[in-house]
């Protein structure tokens, strides 16, 4: 969470652009957060705005919600003030020892946790950028006018995949950078 301050000393630092997810609707908000509020990343959202910085903000899906859930993240986004530049849906990833990975199902008849292609690909065609973790999806989701991938060791507490890996991705589906 950023204070109103810290956002303009980013600003003067250089920084174009900010990536803050608000990770879920708010309908499911409670049941996966417990650590800080909606309004807290949304107040935020709002502090790195007031600075003029660009936000790039999205939510994960894959963790129990229902399908009228996953499409709460993206009201919640497109109600905003100011639509982000960038939209990011990632795909929850299985991790040991996390409660939404040793959860049992939240919802009777909610997706299963481990999303299928079909609901990324889908999401993707919504809000035109995605971060996903198979070579099988991200060539989908690419083909459905994803235009971002994160390129790196580590996101937050996952390794992604290496950058040769992508590079020979992006190369095998025609895709320049």
């Amino acid at each position: 969470m950023l204070t109103a301050r810290q956002p303009t000393r980013l600003s003067e630092a250089g920084l174009h652009f900010y990536n803050h997810n608000v990770d879920t609707s708010p309908e499911f908000y409670a049941k996966i957060i417990a650590t800080r509020t909606l309004e807290d990343r949304i107040d935020t959202l709002a502090n790195v705005r007031a600075a003029g910085i660009k936000v790039c903000c999205g939510g994960i899906v894959g963790m129990g919600e229902s399908v009228e859930e996953r499409i709460g993240i993206l009201l919640l986004l497109a109600n905003l003030p100011t639509h982000p530049e960038g939209v990011r849906i990632n795909l929850w990833n299985e991790v040991k020892g996390v409660p939404v990975s040793d959860a049992p199902e939240r919802h009777a008849g909610a997706p299963d946790r481990n999303s299928s292609h079909n609901d990324a690909q889908e999401s993707v065609a919504i809000v035109r950028r995605m971060t996903i973790h198979s070579d099988e999806l991200q060539a989908l989701c690419f083909l459905a006018v994803a235009n971002t991938i994160f390129i790196g060791d580590v996101l937050l507490t996952t390794k992604n995949p290496q950058r040769d890996s992508d590079a020979q991705l992006l190369d095998r589906l025609g895709i320049k950078l």
